[in-house]
């Protein structure tokens, strides 16, 4: 009976690794250009308003 248990736990590791490798190899989502371009803009726009009136540090 021990050596069946031994043999259970590789055979448990080795469907476990099956499902994870399935779910890791699944195609992304697709996301329209359009959600991805705005999400874009409104990135760069927030980094814009961030940097616009901040002074550089003065070294002494």
């Amino acid at each position: 009976m021990g050596a069946l248990a031994w043999l259970v736990i590789p055979v448990i590791a080795v469907l476990a690794a099956a499902v994870w490798a399935a779910w890791a190899a699944r195609p992304p989502k697709a996301a329209g250009d359009g959600a991805t371009l705005a999400d874009y803009e409104r990135f760069r726009a927030a980094l814009e308003r961030s940097t616009v009136g901040a002074a550089p540090a003065e070294r002494s």
